[in-house]
């Protein structure tokens, strides 16, 4: 029975929580502007121009953009999309190339991958998946590293965004634009073996890494791998200025933040592996990679093998063998990404598939013949009588031309048919892509005419766009704008208002720096009025006694301190008495007395 494709239906509003948006911005992945753009409600993705479909868990696993020539390889030649890959396929990939490159000293090497990595279809015969449809698997025969991976990396599929595409004016480092609605076929490529010469070729690297395994004391682990590139701070799958074996530390170029803290690093390390919080992480790699400080030894050969590339035309390996969705026996499920899986699957599917697709059956020997003899006569089994062979007719180049026209005029119109197909989905992905981006537009305008109808009720002012461009969303967001530039020169005047007063108001204080703190300074439970008033009374009082002191004149102080003894109408007319000689006291003071409120900073 065929399996069922999902296709679209798998696809879902976004989920991406706070805590992926931090861990993103750890990362340094979100620090660029625009790197990345995150979806609003839409349900299917929709990326804006100059942006592909990505997904967080493929992203903390190394994958950043431009993307690393290796990877566009990769998938051009499994005739793959970013989104059919499995996380743990994807951190296959990137712990591949910084063996290759920290450990190895080479580049990626296309051969070795052969020798080592096939693909496979993931799902089950009656499930096909579309997003991570594909899994990137170790062969049983290859001596390679036991990563740990997860079995399953739960709800990776509803955390996708859009990641801008980078190429640096070159297509070599260009992402296949989205098409959701692509199927996954299995190509020759995915069961794609090394060549004898390349096997020739790469044996001193298999070597070195059977070497970096099984040396006593100094064992190298896919998990010490994964620990240096996230330590590192470079992505392995980003298309970078220089390869890790240039790599300079913490000055690097290609680095994308700071170092992480320790309990930042192992909680990403358990969350991308199968390791438990009883597990330790290794804190350095018991081998030392190749770097500007541990240069490649002289004469280091540097093999160069890249996956066939599109600017190559078409090549053999991407042949289409056939169309999984109708081959239940090519299906495995998503653990196949762990070391253990990968064995089996290979086991059970590439000898079935790669015997069938690729090797004639076995002649019949003399030794086969005897067997199958010994078998008839033992009775445990009866053979069937051989079907007499129809005989071979005649050749006719007539009946030939005729049956040829046939199968291309099928051929055509199922082309034809198909194209029509393919025009009507992109219609209507079309029409809903439009009908989301105005319904989108719609809510925009609407939160910008509240934002402003909420601006004019509290300025009580209204303003007249001079020119307006008649687009309901280009004109609620000029209002918005006027208004906004009300508001800040609005708020410019109360600061300069503000911090003249402050001096008066808090003249033993420093004036805050921010508007905010300002501001507070003049909302407090007492009155501030009351309280400047006091101290001013009180630097009269105190200089008003030192003039009198100053005089020489024997006065009692216990007398004048003595208030209470003093009538008010005594009072006044001493006041009145004191006005002459007014305008010398506050002169020597150094109070300029004037008709307007003085400005001047009072003396404490």
């Amino acid at each position: 029975m065929a399996a069922a494709d999902l296709g679209t239906a798998e696809w879902e509003r976004s989920k991406i929580t706070n805590q992926d948006l931090n861990l993103l911005k750890k990362l340094g992945i979100t620090t660029k502007p625009k790197a990345v753009c995150f979806p609003s409600e839409e349900s299917y993705p929709a990326p804006p121009m100059g942006y592909r479909v990505s997904f967080v868990d493929h992203l903390i696993r190394g994958l950043s953009t431009p993307i690393h020539p290796f990877l566009r390889g990769l998938l051009f030649v499994y005739g793959l999309q970013l989104h059919h890959l499995t996380p743990n396929s994807i951190l296959h990939i990137s712990i591949f190339i910084t063996l290759c490159e920290a450990f190895l000293g080479v580049s990626p090497n296309w051969a070795l991958w052969k020798r080592i990595f096939f693909c496979r279809r993931n799902g089950s015969p009656n499930v096909a998946y579309n997003i991570g449809g594909v899994v990137i698997s170790i062969r049983s025969t290859a001596n390679y590293f036991d990563v740990k991976l997860p079995d399953s990396v739960q709800g990776w599929r509803k955390r996708w965004l859009y990641i801008r595409e980078e190429n640096h004016g070159c297509a070599e480092d260009n992402i296949p634009p989205f098409d959701g609605a692509e199927k996954i076929l299995r190509r020759r490529s995915w069961d794609a073996e090394a060549t004898e010469e390349e096997r020739t070729s790469t044996e001193a690297l298999m070597t070195r890494i059977h070497e970096l395994q099984n040396t006593r004391g100094k064992e190298l682990s896919g998990i010490q791998i994964i620990v240096y590139f996230l330590k590192s701070r470079v992505q392995p799958l980003q298309a970078r200025k220089f390869p890790l074996w240039k790599y300079t530390g913490n000055e690097d170029v290609d680095r994308l933040s700071v170092d992480l803290e320790v309990k930042d690093l192992e909680k990403l390390v358990r969350k991308i592996t199968s390791l438990s919080k009883k597990d330790s992480i290794p804190s350095s790699c018991r081998v030392k990679p190749y770097s500007a400080a541990h240069a490649l030894p002289k004469n280091h050969p540097n093999l160069v093998s890249l996956p066939p590339l599109p600017e190559g035309g078409e090549v053999e390996e991407r042949t289409v063998i056939s169309n999984d969705n109708q081959e239940a026996s090519s299906f495995v499920n998503e653990p196949a990404d762990s070391r253990k899986s990968a064995g089996s699957a290979e086991k059970d599917a590439a000898s079935e598939d790669t015997t069938s697709a690729q090797s004639p059956p076995p002649a019949d020997s003399p030794k086969n013949k005897r067997k199958r003899g010994d078998v008839e006569d033992s009775g445990t089994s009866k053979p069937e009588e051989a079907a007499p062979l129809p005989q071979k007719a005649a050749y006719d180049p007539y009946l030939a031309s005729i049956i040829s026209s046939a199968d291309k005029a099928k051929a055509d119109a199922a082309g034809v048919e198909d194209l029509r197909k393919r025009l009507h989905t992109a219609e209507t992905s079309l029409s809903d892509h439009i009908a989301a981006q105005s319904a989108r537009e719609e809510a925009i305008r609407k939160r910008l005419t509240t934002q402003s109808r909420r601006f004019v009720a509290r300025t009580a002012q209204e303003f007249q766009l001079d020119e307006p461009a008649n687009d309901p969303l280009l004109d609620a967001l000029s209002f918005l704008e006027v208004h906004g530039s009300e508001a800040r020169e609005g708020i410019d005047q109360a600061k300069a208002g503000l911090s003249r007063l402050f001096p008066y108001f808090f003249p033993k204080k420093e004036e805050p720096a921010t508007f905010l703190n300002l501001a507070k300074c003049f909302n407090p439970s007492e009155d501030l009025g009351l309280r400047v008033r006091h101290e001013n009374m009180k630097v009269a009082v105190e200089n008003t006694v030192a003039l009198v002191a100053d005089s020489q004149q024997s006065i009692d102080w216990s007398k004048v301190g003595d208030t209470d003894q003093i009538e008010q109408s005594r009072w006044r007319s001493l006041i009145k008495a004191a006005k002459p000689n007014t305008r010398k006291i506050l002169a020597y003071i150094g109070i300029k007395p004037s008709s307007t409120p003085s400005s001047s900073k009072p003396e404490v």
